[in-house]
């Protein structure tokens, strides 16, 4: 497996486990009183949406030519960490 590939399998995984605690999430906001349940769901809509941002991104880098892996990936791995920071953020406010 090379480089690129494993770099995308590893992102897969994230992403992956991103959609695992957004299901959890969504069973605490189901279970939330009423006011607690709307800043809960806005925090799960913020989790969606830096996930979907996530998978916009690694399709990017899927498909790259491999002359633009090296610069896709220094631009995935920024864009990365601030989506991965923000997913944090919002995940770390239903604790």
């Amino acid at each position: 497996m090379s480089e690129r590939e494993q770099y995308i399998e590893k992102a897969k995984a994230r992403i992956e486990q991103w959609n695992a605690d957004i299901d959890k999430m969504k069973a605490k906001v189901k279970e939330a009183e009423a006011g607690a349940k709307i800043e809960y769901q806005k925090q799960l809509d913020e989790m969606r949406s830096k996930r979907d941002e996530a998978e916009a991104k690694l399709k990017e880098v899927r498909e790259s030519s491999d002359d633009a892996w090296d610069d896709m990936k220094k631009g995935f791995d920024k864009a990365w960490d601030s989506i991965s920071d923000a997913f944090n953020s919002a995940f770390s406010r239903f604790k």
